[in-house]
């Protein structure tokens, strides 16, 4: 059950943000090509969302949905140099499609998800972690950057 939960979850979320609203934004222009060296980010993307999703499913016993969030504090993986590893890879796959298409529409689209998601971490998911997990957050925050640049302790 916990399965079907993080597979609609992730459907859902990512899957529109960085899967579906992009490519309906190069549906028009797909015939021009694509430049293929937004592969590298792309990818990699695709590599770090997945092994987060998994880790939330596997250490958080949740999903990354805000209705089903995980039970624990995820501090493995990716998450031992990141606070948020997941939007990194959302964003890196977002990065990918501008550099494959080269349209500014998406350039625009991938800095305004940016904005958001940092917006939502400062204002929804921290404090959330802060009441839901005081101790393990206290401890986590102060060790491990938001992003992935900035000072570890």
């Amino acid at each position: 059950m916990l399965f079907a939960r993080a597979l609609i979850a992730f459907l859902l979320l990512p899957g529109v943000v960085a899967f579906l609203l992009p490519a309906l934004f190069v549906w028009p222009i797909a015939t021009r090509g694509f430049d293929l060296t937004g592969l590298a980010p792309f990818g990699a993307g695709v590599i770090v969302l997945l092994w987060c999703v998994r880790d939330f499913y596997a250490a958080g016993k949740g999903t990354l949905a805000p209705w089903d969030p995980p039970q624990r504090l995820v501090r493995v993986g990716l998450y031992r140099f990141s606070r948020n590893p997941m939007y990194v890879g959302v964003l890196l796959i977002l990065v990918g499609w501008t550099i494959a298409c080269r349209t500014r529409s998406l350039l625009i689209y991938t800095i305004a998800v940016a904005i958001l998601f940092h917006l939502r971490v400062l204002w929804f998911e921290e404090p959330w972690l802060a009441r839901t997990f005081p101790e393990d957050w206290v401890e986590y925050k102060s060790r491990v950057p938001r992003w992935i640049v900035g000072r570890r302790r």
